[in-house]
C-alpha cells in the first residue's frame, strides 16, 4: 500500500489564534532544498538541514527579507509521521505571521493540504492502519482522561494488534477447512486434529468479549443521553442542579416554570452524561408550555436512560401511569423518587420497583446512589483501562466478525459453506484495520480531520 506522494502539502497544525508559538507543517517528497530555499541557507555540501535536529533560522520571503525567526526541524523520510519528508516550522504563533509563513511555503511550490491528509499519507505510506489513524483524531478530540487514554492506546496499536491476532487465527482455521475440501480422500481429518471447533468457540468468545469493550468504548466517546421526566415540580430543575454541581435551571414553587429543553454535560467516572432537564408533563392549556412539553417528548424518544422523577411525599399517580404508558419500549428508566427529605416516610402505591431511588435534589442525599445506577444502566465497569475507543464501524465489524464465525462453526456438516463463513468473518476483521478495500472508508474518516493533522 506504500505510495508517497510527488506533491508537496503545507498547512498551519496550531490552532487559530494567538500563542506563543506556532507551526507550519509541511509534507511531500525531496525537502532538504525546500528548507534551504525557505531559509536562505545554501551550502556547497548540503550540510543543512541535518536530521532531527532544531535549527534557528531566519524564514526569509521572496526577496530575502524575514518574515520571521525561528526553529526549523527536519524529519526525512521514511522516519516521519507520514513516511515522506517533512518539515515543521515553529515560529512565533500570532495568526498574521502563521499565515506569511504559510503562504510563503506556497510560493516555494506546495499546496494547501486537505482536512486529515498528513495523516491520511501516513496510512498509505503504513505508518498508522486505519485503526491507529481513527485513535489521532479521537486522542484530539478526547472529552475526559478516560477517552484519552483509551485513544492513546488505539493509537499505540494495542487494538489493532489483537485484529491482527484474529486475522492470523481465521487464515489458519481458512487452510485447515481448504485442505479438508481439497484432500477428501485422506484419512487424516484436518478439522478434528487441529482441533479446529474448539478454536472456533474460543474465537467466538474473543470477539465477543471485545465487543463488549468496544460498546463501553463507544460510551467513553460519546456519552449518554439522560432525560430527566415526570410531571411539573417534582424536582427535575432542582436534580439539574444538583448533578452539575452548580444553578443552571430556573427552580420555583411554580408549577411549569421549566418549558423549554436544558442541557448541561458532565462526567461521572470519566464517563460523559449529557443530562436533559424537560418541561413538565401535564395536560396545559398554554400554548407555550405545550410546545415545551411536545419537545419534552421527543427527547424522551431520542433518550438512552429516562430518570423518572416523582415526588416522594405523593408517590405514583394516575397521572405517571398515563406518561408511562407514552415511554419508548426498549428505553432504560430509573425511577427517583426525589423531595424523600419532606416525607420520613416515602409514599408506595405500588411496591418498590428494581431501578427506584430515593434522593433529595435539594439536600444531595441519596445523588451518589443515582450516580452508580447510571453507570450501571451504561453497563460500566470501571474497567477505563480494558475498553477500546471504538467508533460506529468498528463495533458493526465487531458484530459481522462474531456472526460468521458463530455460523461457521454451525456449519460444521456443510465445509463449502464453512469456509465462506470464515472468509467473509475475515474480511470483516480486516475492515477495521483497513488491510482490504478500505478506499470507500477514507473519504469519510479523514474529512473530519483538522487541517494540519
Amino acid at each position: 500500500m506504500a505510495s508517497q506522494s510527488k506533491v508537496v502539502i503545507a498547512a498551519i497544525a496550531t490552532p487559530p489564534g494567538r500563542g506563543g508559538v506556532g507551526v507550519v507543517r509541511v509534507s511531500g517528497p525531496d525537502l532538504a532544498d525546500f528548507a534551504r530555499r525557505l531559509t536562505g541557507r545554501f551550502s556547497s555540501n548540503n550540510s543543512f538541514p541535518q536530521v532531527r535536529k532544531a535549527h534557528l533560522c531566519r524564514f526569509l520571503a521572496a526577496d530575502d527579507s524575514a518574515l520571521d525567526e525561528g526553529l526549523l526541524l527536519y524529519f526525512a523520510a521514511p522516519n516521519s509521521y507520514t513516511g515522506e519528508d517533512v518539515v515543521e516550522l515553529q515560529g512565533h504563533g500570532g495568526p498574521v505571521v502563521m499565515q506569511m509563513l504559510l503562504a510563503r511555503c506556497l510560493e516555494l511550490g506546495a499546496r494547501l493540504a486537505e482536512p486529515g491528509e498528513f495523516t491520511r499519507r501516513a496510512f498509505l505510506n503504513q505508518k498508522l492502519d486505519l485503526a491507529q489513524a481513527e485513535g489521532v483524531i479521537d486522542l484530539i478530540d478526547a472529552s475526559t482522561q478516560a477517552a484519552a487514554r483509551s485513544a492513546l492506546r488505539s493509537l499505540s496499536g494495542v487494538f489493532s494488534e489483537q485484529v491482527h491476532v484474529w486475522r492470523d487465527k481465521l487464515v489458519d482455521l481458512r487452510m485447515l477447512v481448504e485442505a479438508t475440501l481439497d484432500f477428501p480422500e485422506e484419512e487424516v481429518d484436518f478439522l478434528q486434529a487441529a482441533n479446529a471447533f474448539v478454536r472456533l468457540d474460543a474465537l467466538h468468545a474473543e470477539v465477543s468479549a471485545m465487543l463488549g469493550r468496544a460498546q463501553q468504548g463507544s460510551l467513553l466517546r460519546n456519552g449518554l443521553q439522560v432525560v430527566l421526566a415526570g410531571q411539573p415540580n417534582v424536582g427535575k430543575s432542582s436534580l439539574l442542579n444538583q448533578l452539575a454541581g452548580d444553578d443552571r435551571a430556573i427552580v420555583t414553587d411554580v408549577a411549569g416554570t421549566t418549558r423549554d429543553v436544558l442541557r448541561e454535560s458532565i462526567q461521572v467516572e470519566g464517563i460523559p452524561l449529557h443530562i436533559i432537564d424537560t418541561a413538565g408533563l401535564r395536560d396545559t392549556e398554554d400554548a407555550v408550555e405545550r410546545i415545551g412539553i411536545a419537545r419534552t417528548w421527543k427527547e424522551i424518544e431520542r433518550a438512552d436512560v429516562v430518570l423518572r422523577l416523582v415526588d416522594a411525599r405523593v408517590g405514583i399517580t394516575a397521572e405517571d401511569h398515563e406518561i408511562d404508558g407514552r415511554l419508548p419500549v426498549g428505553v432504560p428508566v430509573i425511577w427517583v423518587f426525589n423531595k424523600s427529605d419532606l416525607s420520613a416516610t416515602p409514599a408506595h402505591e405500588e411496591p418498590a420497583r428494581e431501578s427506584a431511588i430515593y434522593l433529595s435534589a435539594k439536600t444531595g442525599v441519596g445523588i451518589d446512589l443515582l450516580r452508580a445506577a447510571l453507570l450501571r444502566i451504561a453497563g460500566w465497569e470501571g474497567r477505563a483501562e480494558d475498553v477500546i475507543l471504538a467508533r460506529e464501524r468498528h463495533l458493526s465489524a465487531l458484530r459481522t466478525a462474531a456472526n460468521h464465525v458463530r455460523t461457521a462453526r454451525q456449519c460444521s456438516e456443510q465445509l463449502d459453506l464453512m469456509a465462506e463463513e470464515l472468509r467473509l468473518a475475515q474480511e470483516a476483521v480486516n475492515a477495521i484495520t483497513g488491510e482490504f478495500g478500505a478506499d470507500d472508508l477514507l473519504g469519510v474518516i479523514f474529512s473530519r480531520f483538522c487541517i494540519g493533522k
